[in-house]
Order: C-alpha cells, then sequence, then structure tokens
C-alpha cells in the first residue's frame, strides 16, 4: 500500500494514460486508486427499474490508479516534499525555481 497525502479537493494532473494531460479535483480515494473530477469518463448503460422506467446510458468518473497523477498548481504538475515546521507541525511544499514554497498544511497526529 502506497502512502499519499492527497487529499478531497486537492488538484491534480494526470501524467500517464489516455487523460494525460487533463487537470480535475480529487472526489474520492482508497489506498491506490483516485477519481478525479472529468478524467476518465467511461459510460454505462442502466437497465430500466421501478425508479428509472426508461434504460439510459450515463457518464461515470472511474478510477485512475494513484501512480499516474501528480499534485498541480497553476495547472501544471509539481512534486511534493514534506518538512516540519518551527511549531513542529507537518506541512507540504514543492519547489518553484529554488523558492520553497507552501502546498498545504498537514494537521498533527494526536
Amino acid at each position: 500500500m502506497k502512502k499519499t497525502f492527497l487529499r478531497k479537493g486537492d488538484e491534480v494532473t494526470v501524467i500517464a494514460g489516455n487523460s494525460k494531460g487533463k487537470t480535475g479535483k480529487v472526489v474520492s480515494h482508497t489506498s491506490e486508486r483516485v477519481i478525479v473530477e472529468g478524467v476518465n469518463i467511461r459510460k454505462k448503460h442502466m437497465k430500466p427499474t421501478q425508479q428509472n422506467q426508461k434504460g439510459q446510458i450515463i457518464d461515470i468518473e472511474c478510477s485512475i490508479h494513484i501512480s499516474n497523477i501528480m499534485p498541480s498548481v497553476d495547472g501544471k504538475g509539481v512534486k511534493v516534499r514534506k518538512r516540519f515546521n518551527k511549531e513542529g507541525e507537518k506541512e507540504l511544499y514543492y519547489l518553484d525555481g529554488k523558492k520553497e514554497m507552501l502546498y498545504r498544511s498537514v494537521k498533527k497526529q494526536s
């Protein structure tokens, strides 16, 4: 199981697969798979039911493997690293040129 710091709502870029280059927000994730908004769209055929009198074809977002995405800032993929600040809280940062830019802070584990 791969350790990840991605959260629901984080902006990510797809770096491999059919949706390469697309960006979107993380809708949900499990240990190794992530569902990204507007990425990896598939068609699903729905049978008629009592609630849904007509059968239909709907578009759903399928999951992609976590190794095929990368956190992004301003639509550009960045490599995120972790560090501890002066208060002892964990935070994620990325390099912009030679400057370290804060990506997001991570709540301290109690």
